[in-house]
This record gives C-alpha cells, structure tokens and sequence, in this order.
C-alpha cells in the first residue's frame, strides 16, 4: 500500500450477526494493512479473537445515574467515540448501523471537530425493520446525509433506503466479503458421519432463529425432501424461534432426522458438510450466511427477498424462488441431491464466483478508496485483484 496508513475507529454490534462479522473482520483486514484499528463497543467483538498487531479495543461503559430510568448508553458510546478520536487522533470513525452508531458518531465528530470523518455501512435491519417506524425516521435520515459517505451491503438495500427515507445523496456499494484463508472447499467426510450415514445428504440452515427467516419454511422443505431421499437437516444457531420449531420438527415425527447445533464459531467446518443450504428468508439485505456456503462450494437453495439474488446466481450458484414457495425449494433441493453432475457444477461456480465479486481483498481495497477520499486524499490503486 502505498498510501499513509490511517487511524480508524470502528463501532459495531459485537455479538453475533452479519454486521457484527463483516466489521470486525474488515478491522482485522485493515490492520494487516498496516491501518491502526481502534474497536469501540461495549464488549470486545466475538470474531476478534487473540491478539492482532495494530488492533485496540475501548470499552463503553454506561454510567448508571439515580437520576436516569434507563442507562444512557448512546450518550456514553458517543463520548467514548470522542474521548478515543482525540486521544488517538482518529482519521475516521467507520460505524456499522445508522442508528444509534452514526448518530453517536456525528456528536462524537461535533465534539472532536470536522477532521474526524464519519462512514456509516447500512446492514439492512436499520432499514427493514427500524426504518419503519414513524417515530425513528427523521433520525436514521439524519445520520443518513450527515455522514461523510454512507455504504449498503446491496444494490436492493440501497433501492429500499432511498424508497423508504427519501434518501437522494449517494450510497457506495460495498458487498459483504469472505476471507478465503478461513472459508475454503474441504473433505468433510470424517466431520459428516457423525451426523449422517454415508448414504444420507445433509440440509443446513445458520440464522438467529427470528420470525424473518422462515425457519417454519426450512422444515416444510426437509419434510418434502427426505421423503425422497434420505437426508438430514442440521439446525445451527439459538433465537426467539427455536422451541417453536423444535415442536413442528416432533409433530411432524422428523426428531431423528434433525440435528440440533446451537451457536457453533468455526462456521466453515460447519458449512463443509452440507450438501445445500437453505436460506428461504422474508428479509434478507445481503445472506453472508449464503456467501460463506458458497465460499465452501456449498450451494444455496433460498427465496428471491432482498439482496440474495445479487449473491445467489439462480441456476449457477444456487436456485431462488418466491417467498414461501417451499414446494419449488424442495423441488430445487432435490434437483441438486439427485443429479452429481449439477452439484459439481454448482460447487465449481460457488468457488469461482466468492473469490471474485466477493473476495476479501476487493472489498477492503474499496472500503479504504473511501476513506481516502472522505478526507480528501488520492484514493487510486487501492483495489487489488482477487483470485
């Protein structure tokens, strides 16, 4: 790199999400870049791990006073965010979510002074679902326009931002990324017999069990596959929604055929033994979950909401249908069980198409051209080729 290595806070939810992922392993990219990384949350982020060169991590803690019914977190992450941008001498703040992360940061940046410049990612549940809300418009539309440049995770996320806020300034484009040193095609046959009998394929779904990603539809889908073929469906992942399922899974008599995963951390020994993932969300701003799978060769059969079919090539990488058309997703599924040929072929396309629309290197090479250019610096050559 031959640009000034820069000073950049970062601000994301640290437990378990895609939003929470992506930032911290865009942290862990930049830092290998010789940037100076400082994390400001109110918990280390579970994807940093052990030590990394260049890597600081500063805690919010909230001040709990008589005075207040509730802890005044967002007025404490801003004054961290200051506190840390003076001390520091932070180039930029690079905050993950509208609200309340850029709000923060644009008191944070009132306190420091205009140099400090502020980048906010949008992930999608600040639009889809907080957006919607009458009461919380105005502010997300604030911290909107008021950031020195504002990037979305998809082309549809970025369409249902402007819809939804009238949003009319513009919005970088800036895909969800993969590491291909972590997320690889490899033998997982001794990690599948485990769970499978040799004549067995394995379903996978990998979500926080909410409402919103159907998780009702991944049975149904299972149910109609394995009564032509024997498979298994391992469930990886906690929420609001998993005692529900557990429950359909028994009415339906499959609980010897449904394993249950819970959180799992190294997610791409997990991926490896699937033979598809299902994805079939009703809101689904870009699917990392899909882009991880195709990163180990392993296709998606899911639905048509949101960014998923930026990311899932129908007929490629995967297959899409409407939400909640299980019948064409299972059909899809058993398209891919039955025929060797296809799911060679699509393992193939999953390989290629991660490590060139969405490859590490790429998305931090475009990350970085916008900080350089929020702070009025040559940006050129800073996006390398992957491969």
């Amino acid at each position: 790199m031959n640009q000034e290595p820069l000073k950049i806070g970062i601000t994301c939810y640290p437990s378990l999400g895609g939003s929470g992922v992506v930032a911290t392993e865009l942290g862990k990219l930049l830092a290998e870049q010789g940037h100076q990384v400082h994390f400001i949350a109110h918990s280390i982020p579970f994807r940093l791990g052990s030590f990394h060169k260049n890597i600081f991590y500063h805690e919010v803690e909230v001040n709990d006073y008589y005075v207040f019914r509730y802890p005044p977190y967002d007025l404490s992450l801003a004054s961290k965010m200051a506190q840390v941008a003076k001390m520091q001498q932070l180039d930029v703040l690079h905050v993950h979510y509208a609200v309340p992360h850029a709000v923060c940061a644009l008191l944070a940046k009132q306190m420091v002074g205009n140099q400090l410049k502020v980048v906010t990612t949008l992930h999608g549940t600040d639009i889809t679902v907080l957006a919607q809300d009458e009461s919380l418009k105005d502010l997300i539309r604030l911290g909107i326009n008021e950031s020195d440049a504002v990037t979305a995770v998809s082309q549809d996320l970025i369409r249902e931002t402007r819809e939804l806020l009238d949003i009319s300034r513009d919005i970088d484009l800036t895909y969800n990324f993969v590491d291909p040193r972590v997320y690889y095609y490899r033998d997982s046959k001794s990690l599948r017999q485990d769970y499978a009998s040799p004549n067995e394929k394995i379903m996978m779904h990998i979500s926080n069990f909410r409402p919103v990603k159907r998780v009702n539809d991944v049975v149904d889908i299972f149910a109609r596959v394995q009564e032509h073929i024997p498979s298994k469906l391992l469930l990886v992942g906690e929420g609001p929604d998993l005692p529900k399922i557990q429950c359909r899974i028994n009415e339906l008599g499959l609980e010897d055929k449904v394993r249950f995963l819970g959180k799992q951390d190294e997610i791409a020994h997990v991926i490896s033994m699937a033979d598809v993932l299902l994805l079939p969300s009703e809101k689904e701003s870009f699917g990392l979950v899909a882009l991880e799978a195709m990163a180990c060769g392993v296709p998606t059969v899911g639905s048509t909401a949101g960014g998923i079919p930026e990311l899932v090539t129908h007929g490629e990488t995967g297959f899409l249908a409407p939400i909640g058309d299980t019948e064409t997703m299972a059909q899809h599924v058993l398209e891919i069980l039955k025929d060797e040929a296809l799911s060679e072929r699509l393992r193939k396309a999953c390989l290629e198409r991660s490590m060139t629309m969405f490859c590490n290197k790429l998305i931090r090479g475009k990350y970085e051209e916008i900080y350089y250019r929020v702070l009025g610096r040559d940006a050129t050559k800073l996006r390398p080729a992957c491969g």
